[in-house]
């Protein structure tokens, strides 16, 4: 049995390190816990158990008292230019907004960027809607990362299930395969 650790933040009923309960994250989650390659050590990723009914970001926030501020939403992106499409993962914090048609588009070169199908997002990922993480992404996938959520000293994200989040150290997002920290990102 996995020991119970306390949550820099919110009021959770359990909290366990990531690497002990593997059987609540999606498999690729699982794989980047695994090779994990942070600064910051694997045993720092936290586990939060919540409610799958709960896991939009307001009313997250609300039940389980998280501000936003430290709440990140990881959104696919499908970046077009001529008949290439590109996927793309935008990490930016639950209160702003991340510029899609302007920063994202203009960064990757694209002639037109917009939220990716919501199949297509899962399907990509292996991850369910609603739980998608930056950690465990395909590597061949560039992540850009706001500059804000790299300096929380911790950021609640999805666990690649509906059910549980992740508390990771901002700084690890950085250190993410593909990941570019990007200040302006989100707005």
């Amino acid at each position: 049995m996995s020991e119970s650790v306390r949550a820099p933040f919110g009021e959770f009923g359990t909290v366990r390190r990531a690497v002990d309960v593997f059987d609540l994250l999606a498999d690729p989650v699982v794989a980047a816990l695994k090779g994990w390659e942070a600064e910051q050590p694997v045993e720092a990723v936290l586990h939060v158990d919540t409610d799958p009914e709960k896991a939009d970001t307001a009313v997250f926030c609300d039940t389980y008292a998280v501000p936003p501020e430290v709440s990140a939403n990881c959104v696919v992106v499908a970046a077009k230019r001529g008949g290439d499409v590109t996927l793309v993962a935008c990490l930016a914090l639950a209160h702003t907004r991340v510029d899609v048609n302007s920063t994202v588009r203009r960064h990757l070169g694209a002639r037109r960027a917009s939220f990716a199908p919501m199949e297509t997002a899962v399907a990509e990922t292996g991850m369910e809607y609603g739980g998608i993480t930056p950690v465990g992404l395909p590597a061949t996938w560039p992540l850009l990362v706001d500059a804000a959520v790299a300096e929380q000293p911790y950021v609640l994200v999805g666990s690649g299930r509906r059910r549980g989040k992740l508390i990771v150290p901002g700084a690890a997002f950085a250190s993410l395969p593909g990941a570019e920290v990007i200040p302006g990102l989100a707005g």
